[in-house]
């Protein structure tokens, strides 16, 4: 019986050697066994916040980092999930979007644009498979199965029908901006931000350019728009009264008084930034009723939204709990060996 106590013993202390043994050199977390590097993360926290800013302090940096890692781990998880269910992007995918991605610059801007990001063209590409892979995933496992009926489209007008009573005429207004200076707390899909005022004078030009040739001004929104509050809901700003203008300038007045639904105004400079502003609908003041399509439609979209956020968290948490995710960066802060 001692002996077998001693054998149990002995087993238990090996099993808590290997959960605290080193890491592997360079790996910040695994997940089911596949690493995630410091590189990856240094790569993505130096595109998305300016690591010089001197007023940013060594714990909120890693806050930010720790945060860009459970990014990683969350997108590792689904990226084997789609491999699971055999929905990872083919390579004329990559290759199209790749080539989408690249067609706005000559070789020279395309690397030098590579080099400030300190990425290379596989990268991207890598980038773009990822991001393609997850968004079939979504599309298959959450999207497609969301339905929304008549009755909560009804249910929802009645809970919210003084919402629907405009005070006064409104505009339904998207929009896609451009700025000077990079925000970090931008997120487009593309992480695609000009650094300065003559890249932001041509990247809204080229954007102009698309939107003219009858590319989807939503889409070019959420991959390009560097509005932190609308870019991800396709440059929608949703519905703003009239009066909301009242100290614009008179320029800005007449050019909305004179688009027609669903028309594109021109590039707006205003101080450091860039706009295109697509008049989406003009709504009268009143009372406006469930049977009006607009509404419905209105409607539709906010619940489909909530719908996919909601289904989006629950389905990464079932992924996440089926997942071994083991994060060594957590536990190298959380002993003090930053």
């Amino acid at each position: 019986m001692n002996s077998r106590i001693a054998l149990l013993t002995a087993v238990s202390a090996l099993a808590l050697v290997s959960c605290k043994k080193s890491p592997p050199p360079n790996v910040a977390a695994t997940v089911n066994g596949s690493p995630i590097t410091y590189d990856q993360i240094e790569r993505i926290y130096r595109s998305q916040f300016d690591s010089a800013d001197r007023s940013t302090t060594d714990d909120q940096a890693t806050i930010l980092r720790m945060e860009t890692l459970r990014g990683l781990i969350e997108r590792q998880i689904l990226l084997q999930r789609a491999e699971r269910l055999g929905l990872l992007a083919t390579d004329a995918e990559v290759e199209a979007r790749y080539n989408e991605f690249r067609a706005p610059y000559t070789q020279e801007e395309l690397e030098r644009k590579l080099a400030e990001r300190k990425m290379t063209a596989n990268d991207v590409k890598t980038e773009i498979r990822n991001e393609l892979s997850v968004q079939k995933l979504i599309n298959k496992e959450i999207t497609s199965k969301i339905s929304i009926s008549d009755r909560e489209i009804a249910d929802f007008y009645n809970r919210n029908k003084a919402s629907f009573n405009r005070p006064e005429p409104t505009l339904h207004l998207a929009q896609i901006l451009v700025t000077s200076t990079p925000d970090p707390q931008v997120r487009n899909l593309k992480n695609d931000k000009a650094q300065n005022d003559a890249e932001a004078r041509k990247k809204i030009q080229l954007i102009e350019n698309r939107i003219r040739n009858g590319e989807d001004f939503g889409m070019i929104a959420e991959n390009y728009s560097e509005d932190p509050q609308s870019a991800a809901n396709g440059g929608d700003l949703g519905f703003l009264p009239l009066s909301a203008f009242e100290n614009s300038s008179p320029e800005i007045r007449k050019l909305l008084d004179s688009l027609q639904p669903g028309q594109v105004s021109p590039v707006i400079p205003t101080q450091g930034a860039y706009r295109l502003i697509k008049l989406i609908s003009r709504e009268p003041a009143g009372q406006r009723d469930l049977n009006d399509p607009r509404v419905q439609q209105e409607i539709r979209q906010t619940l489909l939204a909530q719908k996919d956020q909601l289904m989006r968290a629950v389905y990464y948490e079932v992924a996440r709990n089926e997942s071994v995710v083991v994060n060594y960066f957590a536990r190298k802060v959380l002993e003090g060996k930053q």
